[in-house]
C-alpha cells in the first residue's frame, strides 16, 4: 500500500473535530509513553506503535481513527497498518504534535 493513500487531516481540521460533541473520533497517539508524557492531543489515547501489532484489535474498524505522532512518519506507518487490517476510516495528523503545537493547540497530559 502506498504512503499516498493514507488519508491527511490536518492540526486545525482535527482541533475542529475534537470541538465537535456530534463528531466522533478516537485519536490514537503512537509516540513512546515519554514522548506521551510531554503532552498530547485533548483526548487521545497512548497506543505506542510497537505495542499496535498485539492490541489494534482494540480498535474498531468501524470508527473514525486519527493517528498522531511527533511528526506524522509513525503515524503513517500505523496507519497503513490499520488500513491492512481492514480499517477504512483512518486519519493520519500532518506533520504530528510538532504541527499541533505550531498551530497553538492545547495538549493535555495523560494520566
Amino acid at each position: 500500500m502506498l504512503a499516498s493513500q493514507i488519508k491527511e487531516i490536518d492540526a486545525t481540521e482535527l482541533a475542529r473535530w475534537v470541538g465537535e460533541k456530534n463528531h466522533p473520533v478516537r485519536i490514537i497517539d503512537v509516540r513512546q509513553m515519554q514522548e506521551i508524557a510531554t503532552g498530547t492531543v485533548p483526548t487521545a489515547e497512548a497506543l505506542p506503535l510497537h505495542t499496535l501489532p498485539e492490541k489494534f484489535q482494540t480498535l474498531s474498524p468501524q470508527e473514525k481513527l486519527v493517528v498522531v505522532c511527533r511528526s506524522g512518519a509513525r503515524s503513517a506507518q500505523a496507519s497503513m497498518f490499520l488500513q491492512q487490517q481492514g480499517f477504512s476510516d483512518v486519519y493520519n495528523l500532518r506533520g504530528g504534535m510538532m504541527a499541533w503545537a505550531q498551530s497553538g493547540f492545547a495538549t493535555v497530559q495523560l494520566a
